[in-house]
């Protein structure tokens, strides 16, 4: 049986395909629920090869690495940082795509409540960095 998805998970699926910056969203369990088109170029993957997919599974599938090039943990990910801690989160770190082009992005993570208690899952916004 198909759980429902949350309208605060619909709306922000919806404001993701409206969006010209690349947006990332999960549920409250980290499973991803979109990418848009955007985010499709930069991370050299479409949503329909990737998604939906848990956690473990897409946080792997990019390659992120620190912009040391150190690769990041799970608990490290902006996406993950905003799930655990329910609060926004800011980092610059990279992404490898399927050709192994590493490539820079800053990610603004944040959390989605339907209201103050009910946690809804997170979005993170990134844009790839010059240079």
């Amino acid at each position: 049986m198909q759980q429902q998805k949350s309208l605060v998970l619909i709306l922000a699926r919806d404001l993701a395909d409206k969006l010209a910056s690349a947006m990332f969203v999960v549920d409250a369990d980290g499973t991803l629920v979109y990418f848009n088109e955007p985010a499709e170029r930069i991370l050299g993957r479409s949503f329909a090869d990737v998604g939906p997919a848990a956690m473990q599974e897409w946080a792997s599938a990019f390659g992120p690495l620190t912009v040391e090039g150190r690769p990041l943990t799970l608990d490290e990910l902006p996406l993950t940082v905003a799930l655990r801690e329910r609060q926004p989160v800011h980092k610059q770190l990279a992404v490898t795509t399927p050709s192994g082009e590493v490539r820079q992005i800053a990610a603004t993570a944040f959390p989605l409540f339907a209201r103050t208690d009910e946690f809804e899952g997170a979005a993170a916004v990134f844009w790839e960095l010059e240079g």
